[in-house]
């Protein structure tokens, strides 16, 4: 009569090697371990069950085991990391004729159009950024309370995500420093993503986008910039706007100034009533002195306007969108409005 040991060695060494490892728990050796339990003292009865139910946990340890290798040898390897399955053929991509250009997309090209054709350079902001790009270099002193009003991400290392397009600012002057030593000027737009440690409502986003202006030279004047966003607005509208200004304050320019639209008859605007109506459009000024010495340019020489505003804002305001979430919700209901 075989051992307790014994018979353990025998199921392991079946199990290793069945198709159907469960059965051994139905062999009749092992159900032989059962027979005479009840003639037993007492005392042997529970050693002998200890014994029993001690092997039992053993092999359907075992069984599992050997379920699951059973199991993995049907399983193909794949590589989660591929694009499709490469074993197979490349998948038919979808047609484009399915898809639509998002009106952000199209809004921000028309927006970087009308610029380049009047003469500036069209420059993609960055979508990560360090605290000199986004604060030092625009005169946002250390500890400055302005820097608590843009509730910016950061990332673990220290950088980033840029609350605003003014981050590429002063590489902009930076680069154009060489054309405007030699007699040139320096003329560019920026645009691209921006984010912000904002809660989501109606008006509010955490990822919006943005346009940024920079124009500087040795006469550059406040009458200039106000005629370039003017040219700007009533080439977007299609039609002649009134504008208006009023002070504010943004720590990279001096004086600032908020600039507003009559608001033109494209949207809704009545051009002969005697009392317009006004859309704040974006925040403005000339270059504060601060910024131009950060970027080793002389104050003193030269001098230059900035303007910045979302393009969230313009599409709003042309389409009649009344909830910001709209853009990033991916509602095809919502896109599809937008097809021309």
């Amino acid at each position: 009569m075989q051992t307790t040991q014994e018979l353990r060695h025998d199921l392991l060494e079946q199990i290793a090697t069945a198709t159907t490892p469960r059965d051994v728990l139905k062999s009749a050796a092992y159900k032989g371990l059962y027979s005479g339990l009840g003639s037993l003292s007492p005392d042997k009865r529970a050693t002998r069950g200890k014994e029993i139910n001690d092997l039992k946990r053993v092999l359907e340890t075992a069984i599992d085991a050997r379920e699951f290798e059973l199991e993995s040898a049907h399983v193909e390897a794949l590589d989660i990391t591929a694009p499709w399955d490469v074993s197979g053929s490349r998948p038919e991509l979808l047609p484009t004729s399915q898809g639509t250009r998002h009106p952000l997309t199209t809004e921000l090209e028309k927006v970087v159009d009308i610029f380049t054709r009047m003469g500036f350079e069209a420059i993609e902001s960055r979508q990560i950024d360090d605290d000199e790009h986004m604060f030092g270099a625009l005169n946002f002193p250390e500890n400055h309370p302005a820097r608590d009003g843009y509730d910016t991400f950061r990332t673990e290392e220290g950088f980033i995500p840029p609350a605003h397009t003014s981050t590429m600012q002063n590489r902009i002057l930076r680069a154009g420093k060489e054309t405007l030593e030699a007699g040139g000027q320096i003329a560019a737009v920026s645009y691209g993503r921006v984010f912000r440690n904002e809660d989501v409502d109606a008006t509010h986003e955490h990822t919006f986008y943005q346009c940024e202006g920079v124009f500087v030279s040795k006469d550059a004047s406040l009458a200039e910039m106000l005629g370039t966003l003017r040219a700007f607005f009533e080439e977007y509208y299609g039609q002649s706007l009134k504008i208006k200004t009023q002070p504010a304050y943004f720590p990279f320019v001096e004086p600032g100034l908020e600039f507003a639209i009559e608001k033109p008859a494209a949207l809704g605007g009545n051009p002969l009533s005697s009392v317009g109506e006004w859309l704040e459009m974006l925040g403005c000024g000339m270059i504060h002195p601060n910024v131009l010495k950060a970027a080793d340019i002389d104050p003193q020489k030269y001098q230059g306007f900035a303007w910045g505003g979302g393009i969230e804002r313009l599409v709003m305001l042309k389409y009649g969108i009344e909830d910001l979430r709209h853009f990033e919700s991916g509602k095809l209901a919502f896109l599809r409005k937008f097809v021309a």
